[in-house]
């Protein structure tokens, strides 16, 4: 399966999301197939930071963890992992808000893409970020966006990122169900796939 491709619209002033357009929904991480409950993931930049807004369905939004860097993937959240340039990344960083706004932030070495070799720095925070997460209008609906500044990703941006967005939905009454962008076509599950990653190209102001 080809990997996706998505140029980034820039944006300035007073912008706002509802004219930023959606990628396509995520979709079942194992096989590509359509998601059950659906995630509608929408990106930006603008010359201080990378703007991520995830919107979810969901029939019961829940999260019992409370503190920054607690193991969100051990409930629900959504998921971004990043990386500069083009190629398949060793390095990569990963942000995670669960759907009470709580944040898990990381930096990731995964020289095999085997779990046994990866490293995560927890300890390390990414400076001057900003994210916040919300309930919709319907269900139990929920929002979450990020502001990633690039001061606190790289220190010279290029035009070119890989990455990858993910979502963890588990519903009190049937199994986990693992989204992403980029279906990273492994059982069971597992998201850190780097070479799995989609690209992202920053454009020109819209």
């Amino acid at each position: 399966m080809d990997l996706p491709l998505w140029t980034v619209p820039r944006v300035a002033g007073a912008w706002s999301w509802d004219g930023v357009a959606s990628l396509p929904p995520l979709v079942r991480t194992e096989d590509g197939a359509p998601a059950e409950q659906a995630t509608r993931v929408r990106v930006a930049w603008d010359d201080a930071a990378l703007h991520v807004r995830f919107d979810c369905v969901d029939r019961h939004s829940w999260g019992t963890l409370v503190h920054r860097d607690d193991p969100l993937w051990q409930e629900e959240a959504v998921e971004v992992f990043l990386a500069p340039g083009e190629a398949d990344p060793v390095d990569y960083l990963e942000f995670e808000v669960s759907p009470r706004g709580v944040l898990f932030d990381a930096r990731i070495h995964n020289p095999t893409s085997l779990r046994a070799d990866l490293r995560a720095d927890v300890a390390w925070d990414c400076p001057g970020i900003h994210w916040e997460a919300g309930s919709g209008t319907e269900r139990q609906d929920w929002w979450a966006v990020l502001a990633l500044p690039w001061r606190g990703l790289v220190e010279d941006p290029p035009p070119v990122w890989r990455a990858n967005f993910y979502r963890i939905e588990r519903p009190a009454d049937r199994p986990a169900e693992f989204s992403a962008w980029s279906p990273t076509l492994v059982r069971p599950a597992d998201f850190h796939k780097p070479a799995r990653f989609g690209v992202l190209e920053l454009g020109r102001m819209r």
